[in-house]
């Protein structure tokens, strides 16, 4: 189970780093480029980290595969007139949450404690989309969106809540689909985190010392 849900998560990444690639019209090797990073980037994170002594796109690389199918997947469906935006923040959301729980899930087995486990989970679903919008020249979605961190964050904690009550897959669909509301239901009703604002003197107005 973990293994599938691993690569749809993958898939769903991939994805939402092909669009973005065709947002900049990048060509196919910007593509494949973007949805790599995208896709492996905080699970790449998260394994080095955790001291693996390998990457798990490096001792398995269906992943890549699976990178490669879903970002070609993606440039061939571009004619249907779909709408790349919110497909990208539906996408990114559900990719989101199968990577928070995921995450999760990979550090709790190895033994870590709950703040780990959950600092893993948050980390595993955000840092691909960090890469992602870094890479196209965006300011990163955790920067500028309805609450994004925050929806990783609430997936990873139900995770370590329920782990300990209930078997792993019910802790893994609890998370999953805390994860994936609150993201959907913020983009929904666009709802944010209070906004910090620091307003500047001109260099006119500096007092003088």
């Amino acid at each position: 189970m973990l293994y599938a849900l691993d690569l749809i998560g993958i898939a769903l990444f991939a994805i939402t780093g092909a669009l973005a690639a065709g947002q900049r019209r990048m060509d196919i090797f910007g593509v494949l480029v973007l949805a790599t990073v995208t896709a492996i980037g905080g699970g790449t994170i998260r394994d080095l980290l955790l001291q693996q002594p390998k990457i798990f796109w490096v001792e398995d690389p269906t992943y890549l595969i699976v990178i490669a199918m879903a970002a070609i997947a993606t440039v061939l469906i571009k004619p249907l007139h779909l709408k790349p935006r919110r497909f990208l923040l539906i996408a990114d959301a559900l990719g989101l949450a199968f990577f928070t729980v995921l995450g999760a899930a990979k550090a709790n087995a190895f033994g870590e404690g709950p703040i780990i486990v959950i600092v893993m989970g948050v980390l595993t679903g955000v840092a691909g989309g960090i890469i992602r919008d870094v890479l196209s020249s965006k300011v990163p979605l955790i920067f500028r969106s309805e609450l994004y961190a925050t929806a990783s964050l609430l997936g990873a904690i139900t995770f370590i809540i329920t782990i300990n009550l209930l078997n792993t897959e019910s802790a893994l669909t609890l998370g999953f689909l805390t994860a994936a509301a609150a993201r959907l239901a913020a983009i929904h009703y666009k709802l944010s985190l209070p906004v910090f604002t620091v307003n500047w003197p001109d260099q006119d107005d500096t007092p003088d010392s």
